[in-house]
């Protein structure tokens, strides 16, 4: 059970790992979070974290990483939405809007406007097995893909329906929607990596999965909203 100075010190490591994607030491913790402590203490309580599996060292680094189980920690307790605007809501409804019965144009044309708002990749899978995929070359920009063999594998693995099925069909938990971090995506080679996905129904016969696949330090706090709302948006434009 982690103590109150422990969950504000785990979230601000997470949000700057996030934002940096760099270890994070105690000094700028201190520095940038003014979280009223002595530097020693955040050392001290990082310690702790480090032994209760919450952060990890990487060995070129004097800075800690969040874990995967840190992550899920933050998601469940720790992290507070950012909702989309009216204006981003409205934005997204027009770009999809007019492709509203034409079930094909519709899931093509949301998948990429989901990669557009995540800046990351985007994929749609129906019951009847069409995958949609979008925003390949916004992962080249994120440092855990300058490794080629991540990102081989990631590119290869969303081009066989098959894979993307066997990763949407995994889910660690009974909540909406559904997050696989790092070593729960099933391969040492996708550790760096992470997916977010839910399902959605549009109307009687259009059914699926929807969700992003990017870094292991996603942004979740502006993501899961996201894709909760394009999940509402297909469940209200295809009703009949």
């Amino acid at each position: 059970m982690l103590t109150e100075r422990q969950k504000k010190i785990l979230g601000t490591i997470i949000e700057e790992y996030t934002e940096t994607g760099g270890a994070v030491g105690s000094a700028v913790v201190d520095k940038k979070y003014n979280l009223g402590v002595s530097p020693a203490t955040i050392r001290n309580e990082m310690v702790v974290l480090i032994k209760e599996g919450y952060l990890t060292k990487p060995h070129t680094s004097a800075g800690r990483i969040p874990t995967s189980m840190a992550f899920r920690f933050y998601i469940k307790e720790l992290m507070k939405e950012k909702e989309l605007s009216v204006a981003e809501e409205v934005a997204v409804k027009e770009k999809i809007w007019d492709y509203r019965f034409e079930s094909e144009k519709l899931l093509r044309e949301i998948t990429k406007t989901l990669a557009e708002k995540t800046k990351i990749l985007a994929l749609t899978i129906t019951t009847e097995g069409n995958l949609y995929q979008s925003g390949h070359a916004n992962i080249l920009d994120i440092p855990e893909f300058y490794d080629i063999d991540v990102t081989k594998t990631v590119l290869s693995l969303i081009e066989e329906i098959n894979e993307v099925q066997k990763l949407f069909a995994k889910s660690f938990s009974d909540e909406p929607i559904h997050v696989l971090i790092g070593s729960e995506l099933g391969t040492e080679l996708l550790e760096p990596c992470s997916l977010i996905f839910t399902d959605f129904k549009a109307g009687p016969k259009l059914q699926g999965k929807i969700g992003v696949i990017g870094p292991r330090r996603l942004d979740f706090s502006y993501i899961i909203p996201v894709i909760r709302y394009f999940t509402e948006l297909l469940g209200e434009i295809n009703r009949p």
